[in-house]
């Protein structure tokens, strides 16, 4: 992306089903019986859909929504919690990007806690430089650059979710007008 809002895209949208259907194919082997999806609101939603019409087995979704993780702080809280028991199944936490680590370890202890069967996370974007906690990550589709990416579920102040590609985004631009890319983006 440029800062005169022209927007350059990372990973194209054929490049991301790509990746969605390794993954769905990867998990569905994992969990021939079926398996239980959490994923977490609201950035996970849309890998999360493409994901689940990727896998050829039984799965059931569910979600949580979590406060965002507040630096300096290093806490984070369930807002909205699952609906479903998951002692004794199959989970696996859906995520759109794992970056620190500290939410998705968090999440994991969460879940642990409730004593599933099993417990694996799958992530489209695995931002290993900026990892501050280890966290065990067994499906990842992309590595992803320490930068700011935008699509796909990924935002700014809640825009650019819905746009069918990730593209990389100029964080101080985009803190001063997080509209910066509307129009190059959305081509109005």
């Amino acid at each position: 992306m440029t800062a005169s809002g022209q927007i350059g895209v990372l990973h194209g949208s054929g490049e991301i089903a790509g990746e969605v259907g390794r993954l769905g194919a990867e998990l569905s082997a994992a969990y021939p019986e079926g398996v239980l999806l959490v994923g977490v609101l609201r950035g996970s939603l849309y890998f999360l859909a493409d994901l689940v019409r990727a896998m050829g087995v039984p799965c059931e979704v569910e979600f949580l929504a979590i406060s965002p993780y507040t630096a300096g702080t290093g806490r984070v809280r369930i807002v909205k919690d699952l609906e479903v028991d998951v002692a004794g199944r199959e989970v696996v936490l859906v995520e759109d990007i794992v970056d620190t680590g500290l939410t998705c370890s968090y999440v994991l202890g969460e879940l642990r806690r409730r004593e599933p069967a099993s417990v694996e996370v799958c992530c489209l974007f695995d931002r290993r430089a900026r990892r501050i906690v280890p966290v065990p990550i067994r499906f990842v589709g992309f590595e992803a650059p320490d930068e700011l990416l935008l699509g796909y579920g990924l935002d700014v102040a809640g825009r650019y979710r819905n746009l069918p590609f990730v593209a990389v985004g100029d964080r101080h631009l985009l803190q001063a007008d997080p509209d910066a890319y509307v129009e190059g983006a959305f081509g109005r």
